[in-house]
């Protein structure tokens, strides 16, 4: 069985990024308000038993929009803020 997910074309898209207790609270991605709806998990977290773990490092996340639309977010630090790698239903 294999499960489809549907990209959004989301690498490089602007995005603003608000933290609470040191993990992502809140995302903006294409001009609309998320609010992180799960426990953020930190990518390199995840990465932890691979034998060979990729250098990845930032956060994912289920966002929910005013409408309760849900999207799922990986996102890096990029210099001063934050930059998307992807995003998927």
């Amino acid at each position: 069985m294999s499960m489809a997910h549907a990209h959004h074309p989301a690498s490089g898209a602007q995005i603003a990024v608000w933290m609470a207790n040191e993990a992502p609270a809140r995302i903006v991605y294409r001009g609309i308000r998320y609010r992180v709806t799960d426990t953020p998990t930190r990518l390199e977290d995840e990465m932890f038993m691979m034998t060979h773990p990729l250098p990845i490092t930032g956060w994912r996340f289920q966002g929910t929009d005013p409408q309760g639309q849900s999207l799922m977010f990986d996102i890096r630090p990029d210099g001063d803020g934050w930059a998307l790698i992807r995003a998927f239903v």
